[in-house]
């Protein structure tokens, strides 16, 4: 009676443990889930095998379906070189020397691709003698100039006129300390840019 139990246990067992890797409707499966095959390499069909049961395994004539192509890689952007210039203007206090921030000057400067050549062209207000505020636009330009390259800026793209007051751009009235705050924008250096830039077609 015992012997009778325990090979219907195994009997139990091993019809659930087939009946739980058996994956493939109409097809024959192994304990591991897989197809048994003939010694011909064929798959093993069971009584109820249809060909609604052929499955992608190499059964039947079944292939499994190639693999889609690979997207073709994006094309490579691109550039070309161009022209680019700018202008910027430095201010300075009445009678002064003392450069302001050059810091946006300097970082158009680094986004070029190639750098050509810096105007800077001097200025002073009215306020003196002619011959002054000649020297004065001079100082000025040159003061720009040493500060552009202390910070990294080649001298040697830089060349330097000073015109004085002979080009002014204020239209003042007044006296004084009005008449001073008036003329600001002649006190200056005109920084003209000329550099080339890698532009995406």
């Amino acid at each position: 009676m015992k012997k009778i139990a325990i090979a219907a246990g195994l009997t139990l067992a091993l019809g659930a443990s087939l009946a739980q890797a058996e994956t493939y409707s109409g097809y024959v499966n192994t304990t591991d889930g897989s197809i048994w095959r003939t010694g011909f390499g064929e798959c093993w069909h069971d009584g109820f095998w249809t060909e609604a049961d052929a499955v992608v395994v190499g059964c039947d004539g079944v292939v499994a379906a190639a693999e889609p192509a690979p997207a073709p890689a994006p094309a490579e952007p691109t550039y070309t070189m161009m022209d680019d210039t700018k202008k910027f203007a430095l201010y300075f206090d009445f009678d002064s020397t003392k450069v302001e921030d050059v810091s946006n000057i300097v970082n158009y400067i680094g986004t070029l691709s190639g750098l050509k050549e810096i105007k800077l062209a001097g200025h002073a207000d009215p306020i003196g003698s002619d011959s002054y505020n000649m020297k004065l636009s001079q100082r000025r330009a040159e003061a720009v100039a040493k500060e552009l390259a202390a910070a990294g800026v080649d001298a040697d793209k830089m060349s330097i006129t000073f015109l004085g007051e002979s080009a002014p751009v204020a239209n003042c009235t007044g006296r004084g300390a009005e008449l001073i705050a008036c003329l600001r924008p002649d006190r200056r250096v005109d920084v003209e840019i000329f550099g080339a830039k890698n532009v995406q077609q």
